[in-house]
């Protein structure tokens, strides 16, 4: 009797186990990531995969928990800016197989200009102050002819790296999440589309200018190296390339957000 107990505890064990090992823990911001990743948990769960989401409202620590092993993968960033964070933390996050998800245009706002040749000589530009989303930012405004950069195929540049400037910028860089917030004290605020949607900003219609859907800051799921073939991550990027998913981003975000699959 003694020995079946513990042959059914065993089992039991065991069962619990590999329910836990179906459990994802996922760290994303709120818009459009989180949105996305909740609209495939229902797929998910009938391949018996428990995904949980995790949100974020900063750039450090959804990077943090996944690298400390307290969350399985994540998914808000750009390659640039996870190759940056590596770099910068000393951290060895990766982008999954088949990680690339979807493009978020970056683009330039205003509270007090509503076309950019009303930007005034000296004015105060906002950007963001991580290495790859403010090297971004400034790409953006040569492309517009505002700015010229010492190497233009660089994809981190700074505001010391600005060789011409014929409006004489000044430049302000702020935390990311802040930008949105700053609209009032700036000219203009380069804002990465997740935090302009979380503002209320429509990046198509409210964007003096953005990027082109060739953006090469495709937005990525990262996980640590030694989980980044799990097969529980592999159901989660299968589900985030299907159909369903490039017609949800495609209808709910109309422009703002676009598929790269």
């Amino acid at each position: 009797m003694l020995k079946k107990t513990l042959s059914a505890l065993a089992l039991a064990a065991l069962a619990v186990s590999a329910h836990a090992a179906d459990v994802l823990k996922v760290a994303a911001t709120a818009v459009p990531h989180a949105e996305i990743l909740n609209f495939v948990k229902p797929q998910l769960k009938a391949q018996g995969v428990d995904l949980q989401v995790k949100e974020f409202s900063d750039y450090v620590q959804p990077n943090m928990a996944v690298e400390d092993k307290q969350l399985d993968a994540n998914f808000f960033q750009h390659q640039p800016y996870l190759d940056s964070f590596n770099k910068d933390r000393k951290t060895s996050l990766v982008q999954v197989p088949g990680g690339k998800v979807h493009v978020e245009p970056f683009g330039a706002y205003s509270s007090k200009i509503k076309n950019l040749k009303d930007l005034k000589d000296g004015a105060t530009v906002a950007i963001p102050n991580d290495p790859s989303n403010g090297g971004r930012a400034l790409i953006l405004l040569a492309k517009q002819g505002l700015i010229g950069l010492k190497d233009p195929k660089s994809l981190t540049p700074t505001p010391l790296d600005v060789v011409k400037s014929p409006k004489k910028l000044k430049f302000k860089e702020l935390e990311a999440p802040l930008l949105p917030r700053a609209l009032a004290d700036v000219d203009l605020a380069l804002i990465n589309t997740n935090y302009a949607i979380e503002a209320k900003l429509n990046p198509t219609k409210d964007a003096l200018f953005i990027e082109g859907a060739d953006s090469p800051y495709t937005n990525i799921v990262a996980a640590r190296a030694d989980r980044a073939n799990d097969a529980s991550i592999a159901k989660l990027i299968k589900a985030l390339h299907s159909a369903e998913v490039k017609k949800f981003i495609q209808e709910k975000y109309k422009g703002a957000v676009v598929p790269a699959f």
